[in-house]
């Protein structure tokens, strides 16, 4: 018997948040949205996820106003996905979640450093810059690859995300 989706009866905020980014593959959307993946074939490659359901996770993001469709007339025209400003709010919830599988699910080695990039110090545990003082937005985040980082995979995203780059800024086309 398949789970429901929602919480129906639990009167809560992390449930209603729950219901949005708590389905299997919706963290890891959002992960690479982060990162800088925008385009619809770069998602489904990189993260090896069914095409439907990457379509309805998305779909589903959109209608919630965590990402933003932007449509570019090319030939032929594609759609990108690209995190509004309620979507960079989950930021601090995604950087916490990441840490804490570093510390208790892997090998506790980072596969991802990430640093401050206005003043270049290393965030701490709770994704604050221990110079400035405060957590850093995730546009002002750099990701570099981190001392428990495996071979990187030979795919075009996983290429661009291996080298240093900030958060939000979209990657190279493939």
């Amino acid at each position: 018997m398949a789970l429901g989706k929602d919480y129906q009866g639990q009167d809560c905020s992390l449930a209603r948040a729950l219901e949005l980014v708590g389905e299997r593959w919706t963290m890891l959307v959002l992960r690479d949205a982060f990162y800088g993946v925008r385009r619809f074939s770069d998602f489904a490659d990189h993260l090896g996820i069914p095409r439907a359901v990457l379509t309805e996770r998305l779909q589903a993001l959109v209608d919630a106003g965590v990402l933003a469709r932007q449509r570019y007339q090319e030939s032929p025209p594609r759609d990108e996905y690209v995190l509004t400003e309620v979507g960079q709010e989950l930021w601090p919830a995604l950087y916490a979640l990441s840490r804490w599988g570093e510390r208790h699910r892997t090998t506790g080695k980072p596969r991802r450093v990430f640093w401050h990039a206005g003043c270049g110090r290393r965030l701490d545990l709770t994704g604050a810059c221990p110079a400035c003082g405060s957590v850093v937005p995730a546009g002002e985040v750099e990701t570099r690859l981190g001392p428990g980082a495996g071979p990187v995979r030979d795919d075009p995203v996983s290429r661009a995300m291996a080298k240093p780059h900030r958060l939000l800024e979209p990657l190279p086309p493939a």
